[in-house]
């Protein structure tokens, strides 16, 4: 026994409009289909296609240049996104062809009926803004302590002495992160000569 329930985009006869808008196509055993895909994802495609073209032709402009510390050169790694853009343009187009569409976010746990929580926008704003200006005369540590718990606690966290704590902890951490593994000197501002 098989339950059949009738299916619109399946059971409507060859090129009659379907209820969710679309004309249905019989294909060889007889399953209706419905329009082959959607434009604005055809778009992506195409979008990914050309980036990856992009990609390949500037990484086709870029000299030979090796050195000891570094026997591949920088051509690799373009060629190698770009390689993949385009494959990723071609499999997404094949299946939009064949009907693929994305799901709708189940599992998200925003409110659209609600508005934007400006203060908290403006709180996070203000605060990189803040360690803009005083990156240079204080030093990334502190203007970067200022920065990471300032934005949590925009974000809601109201323990002030524990988001100050971690956010010098990440502000070191940063730091000496630039310092020793990329050999890159953030600002010390007034703890030159201390850090």
């Amino acid at each position: 026994m098989s339950d059949h329930t009738p299916d619109p985009t399946r059971d409507a006869p060859a090129g009659a409009v379907t209820s969710t808008g679309g004309t249905s196509a019989v294909m060889s055993d007889g399953v209706a289909a419905q329009g082959r895909g959607d434009r604005a994802q055809y778009g992506m495609c195409a979008f990914l296609a050309v980036l990856g073209g992009l990609l390949l032709f500037d990484a086709a402009r870029i000299g030979h240049a090796t050195s000891s510390n570094d026997p591949v050169g920088p051509r690799p790694v373009p060629i190698i996104l770009g390689i993949l853009l385009l494959v990723t343009a071609v499999l997404y187009a094949v299946d939009v062809y064949r009907g693929g569409v994305g799901s709708a976010e189940e599992g998200e746990d925003v409110d659209l009926s609600t508005g934007s929580d400006w203060k908290t926008l403006g709180l996070l704003a203000a605060f990189f803004v803040l360690n803009a200006v005083l990156i240079e005369p204080l030093g990334w540590v502190i203007s970067g302590t200022i920065l990471f718990a300032g934005s949590a606690f925009a974000l809601g966290n109201r323990h002030h002495v524990r988001g100050l704590l971690f956010g010098l902890g990440l502000a070191l951490a940063t730091f000496y992160a630039f310092a020793i593994g990329l050999d890159v000197n953030l600002p010390a501002g007034v703890l030159q000569g201390i850090l």
